[in-house]
């Protein structure tokens, strides 16, 4: 009986990792590739700076990371990937990503209320996906992708199957 309690509750701490979402309450990435003295950029900027990071709704959110692509030609191809990835093109600046969605230019009339629907949305999501950060270390970006979802089952499957055979080995009885 002793042996059975031990397997079950070996059998519990090994799922408890799979049952807490990975990503906790910690802040997601919001990417803006700009360009150098260009005043759609300048207005998101001041927009996200003076605007969106005075407000305690949204300001625990996110973090900024900015890139100028007019002036660096790593930054230009990196946002040229990252639109490819996202199936469009970024024909100007400013482009902002948040996850998988992304916003091409800035108007203060009219992107706000979209981009804090992104931001909270990605904040929230259960699988959440730095698009850039993927795209800038090679990785698989998309969410659908099968291939993506099977390795935390297969995980599981496996220690579920050692735990069978534990259980069934350990409580055999000798004879």
């Amino acid at each position: 009986m002793k042996r059975i309690s031990l397997m079950i509750i070996a059998m519990v701490m090994l799922l408890i990792p799979f049952t807490v979402k990975a990503e906790g309450n910690k802040k997601i990435n919001v990417y803006l590739f700009r360009g150098e003295g260009c005043p759609h950029c300048e207005e998101a900027i001041e927009w996200f700076d003076n605007t969106l990071s005075k407000d305690e709704e949204y300001s625990k959110y996110y973090e900024l990371v900015k890139y100028e692509v007019w002036y660096d030609q790593e930054n230009a191809e990196l946002m040229d990937k990252v639109a490819k990835a996202l199936n469009t093109e970024a024909n100007g600046v400013p482009f902002i990503v948040i996850g998988e969605k992304y916003f091409s230019g800035f108007s203060a009339q009219q992107s706000p209320d979209q981009i804090k629907e992104a931001i909270k949305a990605e904040y929230e999501s259960d699988d959440r996906v730095d698009f850039v950060d993927s795209v800038k270390k090679g990785k698989n970006v998309n969410k659908n992708d099968e291939s993506n979802n099977l390795l935390p089952i297969i995980i599981v499957s496996s220690a579920a199957i050692v735990i069978v055979i534990a259980l069934i080995f350990f409580t055999k009885e000798k004879e």
